[in-house]
């Protein structure tokens, strides 16, 4: 982690869409310091873009892009046999829509973080990564690309520096980990953690410790810039909540990637 007294507190949020409704944004984006705002792929509608910035910027939240695939349906959680050069296209195209919404309200993005399926195809495949970064750093080089932290680190921080672009490591204080650093599939049982004193704790040792224990019982050693709770969790609100106590509790400020990354 880059400053140890400090820990930026993100969230996926903007996934409503049209007459559906999905997250509690109201009541998590005062309790983060970064929200990662759905582009309208996989989540979002240009209203939905508009009200969540601006409920960004009321409670003084950095605004990033939470770009998926074009998989409304499948919530962007379903693998795509997508070339690279498509995903770049994804990218920009979402980036940029976010981008202009911020614009609107005077903001600039802090931060771009991939969704679901293309998320999970990075960490397995650094190609869609790089992909990533380079369309970032066409876009806007100060804007700081989100990735999974316990995996190919130091491959990531070449991309970073490749492309010219920071690359910041998040930890998910609501999901269960892997002995090798990935996230336990959705598919099974116990991979989204509700109990918020046990998400608490694990957030209080992977901040304080750089360890979190792993599925089996392991501990892993992770380092972290962000923590995500996911703003479709049920529990989202009390998490979120006894998470940010827990840790100022224990004077670590909780602060925005942008000031401190």
């Amino acid at each position: 982690m880059t400053d140890q007294n400090k820990i930026d507190l993100n969230s996926d949020v903007g996934e409503s869409f049209g007459n559906y409704k999905l997250g509690m944004d109201e009541d998590v984006i005062p309790l983060i310091s970064s929200a990662n705002i759905a582009c309208g792929f996989h989540g979002g509608d240009p209203s939905v873009i508009r009200s969540t910035i601006a409920l960004a910027k009321k409670y003084g939240v950095s605004p990033g892009a939470h770009p998926g695939f074009p998989d409304l349906l499948g919530f962007g959680r379903r693998n795509m046999d997508a070339s690279l050069q498509e995903i770049k296209d994804y990218i920009a195209y979402q980036v940029g829509a976010i981008q202009a919404f911020a614009a609107i309200e005077g903001l600039r993005l802090q931060h771009v973080k991939p969704h679901g399926a293309l998320y999970n195809m990075a960490v397995k495949n650094t190609a869609i990564w790089d992909a990533v970064a380079e369309v970032l750093s066409r876009l806007e080089p100060r804007l700081i690309l989100v990735v999974l932290a316990g995996t190919n680190r130091e491959d990531l921080l070449k991309i970073g520096s490749r492309h010219g672009i920071r690359i910041a490591f998040e930890f998910f204080g609501d999901r269960a980990y892997n002995p090798d650093g990935s996230l336990v599939s959705r598919r099974e049982p116990g991979s989204v953690i509700h109990d918020r004193e046990l998400a608490a704790s694990r957030v209080l040792k992977l901040v304080k410790e750089g360890r979190v224990e792993a599925k089996d019982g392991t501990e892993i050693e992770l380092a972290a810039d962000t923590i995500c709770v996911h703003g479709d969790n049920p529990e989202a609100v009390a998490l979120t909540r006894k998470i940010r106590e827990t840790l100022i509790a224990e004077a670590i400020e909780i602060a925005p990637l942008g000031t401190f990354l």
